[in-house]
């Protein structure tokens, strides 16, 4: 079957093209000036056409969180992740116990099977638990200890090829070894929820740690200890240039204020827009759970995001990936380019995916988001079939 897009602002690369977007078998084609004879249609009608959102980092959505244990929370939140334009996820796990972690890489693998009209699963991401009590958030601070050899490589080897990326955090002792482990593994290294100085993020990023988690979220910044300053974890994203990051866009967790300042600093290239969403992403306000209902942590949702319910701390996020883009060009004052560009060929290039992902060009995955200006998200397309 061939598709043609007409009448849309295409999105490919840095520059908005006009002409018909061509679909076959997956795949795009190109970008031609006329209707191929017999192609099934879809008018823009003016709206911009984009790849599909990819997000690297969601703990569900719909009511369904990827820690719940079945394939019904999979397909739930797959789906209500596909109505804003997510085409490519990676289910996001919470510390808990290794019993309840082995259980989700099960889960995941029976869910591979069954979510068909929803956004495709690209493999895990690990959060915790090796992460800094005093930078723990939302966390279980009950699951927290130091990555050791002998836990981390059972890990590993339960979650086999389906683990693509883990959070820890670099000051704990074995760290280094920890991210080299990873890196020789072809998994994503990730610096999250630490306390870390300048120097130990140096050491971890030497020993392959490539991507910092929910930048200024449940990190270190300048202290002072027996009167001298000290830089911490965000000095040192500003700083390392072969470090990338990601920015929960929702405008609460990262202010206008923020956002400006670490697109000024950081640039378009180097950020990634993550929703970190649980459950309640798309549901009304009010009581809801993070993590999985067996052992998760109670949390409110209010004034567009999820908080402990003490208020000391946000507790993931209810954002959307059409939100996120809608932020950055709204709030933050980003080109729609730049905005599309950290919600889809960032991503896929710091998950390694560029020959497949990402961007509107010939050969590449026929994963295709439309919307309009306020980024109203109209049809979602994944390899080619149209699933909103």
């Amino acid at each position: 079957m061939v598709t043609n897009i007409i009448n849309g602002r295409i999105i490919a690369g840095d520059s908005i093209v006009e002409g018909v977007l061509v679909l076959k078998d997956g795949l795009i084609q190109g970008i031609n000036k006329r209707k191929s004879p017999g192609a099934e249609v879809i008018d823009a009608e003016g709206r911009y056409v984009s790849p599909g959102f990819i997000d690297i980092h969601t703990h569900g959505a719909g009511g369904a969180d990827f820690m719940d244990g079945t394939v019904e929370a999979y397909q739930t939140a797959t789906r209500m992740h596909a109505t804003h334009g997510t085409t490519l996820l990676y289910p996001t796990t919470c510390t808990s116990s290794n019993e309840l972690l082995f259980d989700s890489f099960e889960t995941y693998r029976k869910a591979q099977a069954y979510c068909h009209d929803g956004a495709v699963m690209g493999g895990l991401h690990l959060e915790g638990p090796y992460f800094a009590p005093e930078q723990a958030g939302a966390q279980d601070p009950a699951y927290l200890r130091c990555p050791k050899p002998e836990d981390y490589e059972a890990i590993l080897e339960k979650g086999g090829d389906i683990l693509k990326r883990w959070s820890f955090a670099p000051e704990l002792d074995g760290a280094p070894a920890f991210a080299a482990a990873l890196k020789a593994r072809g998994i994503l290294a990730s610096i999250g929820h630490t306390n870390a100085t300048f120097e130990q993020c140096e050491a971890a990023y030497l020993s392959g740690a490539e991507h910092l988690t929910h930048f200024f979220s449940c990190m270190s910044t300048v202290t002072r200890r027996n009167a001298y300053r000290y830089a911490g974890v965000v000095e040192y994203g500003y700083y390392q240039d072969g470090m990338s990051i990601e920015i929960i866009a929702d405008g609460v967790h990262v202010p206008q204020s923020l956002l400006k300042l670490v697109l000024k600093i950081k640039g378009v290239d180097r950020i990634a827009l993550v929703t970190d969403s649980m459950r309640a992403a798309g549901m009304p306000e009010g009581k809801s759970i993070l993590g999985g209902l067996a052992e998760g942590r109670e949390v409110i949702v209010e004034d567009g995001v999820a908080k402990m319910p003490d208020r000391s701390c946000f507790a993931g996020s209810v954002a959307t990936t059409d939100r996120l883009v809608r932020t950055m060009v709204q709030i933050a004052g980003c080109s729609v380019v730049d905005a599309v560009k950290m919600m889809t060929v960032n991503p896929a290039r710091f998950m390694g995916l560029t020959a497949r992902k990402g961007i509107i060009a010939p050969g590449k995955d026929a994963d295709i988001v439309i919307f309009d200006d306020d980024i109203r998200v109209s049809h979602v397309l994944i390899a080619g079939r149209r699933i909103v």
